[in-house]
This record gives C-alpha cells, sequence and structure tokens, in this order.
C-alpha cells in the first residue's frame, strides 16, 4: 500500500512551511505543515499487521514531529528574512534546539531494552 493518500502539494510558500519525517524503520511517512495538518501519508504494507491503534498512534506521533520541523523551518526563514528573535518566540515557532530536545527524549522514551538476554 505504499502511496500517496493525499494529492500532490506544491512546496510551502511564504504562506507556511512544511516537512516530511519517518519512523525509525522507513515504514511510515508523514508530511505536515507547520500546524501539523497532513499533507502526504506514505505507509508500507508491512505496517499493517501491527494493528490500526498502533498504526494510528504512529502516525500520530510523527505529525507532531513533523509539525515541529516544519515549525523550525518557518522559524529559521523569517529569521533569515529579518524577523527579530523575541516576536518569533512569540509566535510560538519552536527553535532547532527544541527540536532536538524534543527528538532526544522521544529517543529515550523508546529505548530498546538494555540486553538482548532474557531471563531462564
Amino acid at each position: 500500500m505504499t502511496g500517496s493518500m493525499f494529492p500532490p502539494t506544491p512546496p510551502p510558500t511564504a504562506a507556511g512551511a512544511a516537512a516530511a519525517v519517518s519512523n525509525r524503520s522507513g515504514t511510515i511517512t508523514v508530511r505536515t505543515t507547520e500546524q501539523g495538518l497532513p499533507l502526504d501519508l506514505r505507509i508500507d504494507q508491512s505496517e499493517l499487521r501491527y494493528g490500526g491503534q498502533r498504526l494510528a498512534d504512529e502516525i500520530l506521533k510523527l505529525c507532531r514531529r513533523s509539525a515541529m520541523e516544519a515549525g523550525a523551518r518557518r522559524r529559521d526563514q523569517l529569521a533569515r528574512d529579518g524577523m527579530p528573535a523575541d516576536v518569533l518566540d512569540k509566535l510560538g515557532l519552536p527553535t532547532r534546539a527544541q527540536v532536538a530536545d524534543a527528538q532526544y527524549a522521544e529517543d529515550e522514551e523508546e529505548a530498546g531494552p538494555s540486553s538482548w538476554m532474557r531471563p531462564v
């Protein structure tokens, strides 16, 4: 079922930014606006075996990550255009550091087992 569920969208304009993120295995990719509105969704057939709830949870998580990335891109663009940092802060657009911190926290939360050995 790899394919887009949404029509192709033009690249972001001055009106907004978009970003795409994938899960670790690259089997789910979501592209959203900076508000988290999905623009494109790609799901590998193998993901369907885990069930609807897990898939929905993963898609929502990826939408949040993508929205943060798109917001940071928008912030970067506005900063390059000369908008002061205090105004950008008031707009609530995340910084690159905030995106990195959120990704680190998520990676820590998803950390695998500390050992592959199982109890006997």
